[in-house]
């Protein structure tokens, strides 16, 4: 079992930058991937960016130059955002999935923490 917990949220003005951070409990393993997802109100869930054990990265279009997914410490993943847009304010949520044999596929959410970009 892994529990997610976020952090770094908050109120920011359009351009600022903020650095989130995805920390887990419980035991990770060697095999997994990272994601950092967001939703804003009456909107779809949305991915904005993976990282895994490999390590490799993906990040959406709308994301890419500006934000950067990186490992923050054994069990902690971190978020750090730049330029930030108005079209940026989410719940972002961090999400966990094991990549190891007999636990593939196995994910957990965190609750999420707020940004909000102010003009």
């Amino acid at each position: 079992q892994v529990q997610l917990v976020e952090s770094g949220g908050g109120l920011v003005q359009l351009g600022g930058s903020l650095r989130l951070s995805c920390t887990a409990s419980g035991n990770i393993g060697n095999f997994w991937v990272v994601g950092w997802y967001r939703q804003a109100p009456g909107k779809e869930r949305e991915l904005v960016a993976t990282i895994s054990s490999a390590p490799t990265t993906y990040y959406a279009d709308s994301v890419k130059g500006r934000f950067t997914i990186s490992r923050g410490g054994a069990n902690s993943w971190l978020l750090q955002m730049s330029a930030l847009k108005q079209e940026d304010t989410a719940l972002y949520i961090c999400n966990f999935e094991n990549r190891a044999l007999g636990s593939y596929g196995l994910n957990y959410w965190g609750p999420g923490t707020q940004v909000t970009v102010s003009s």
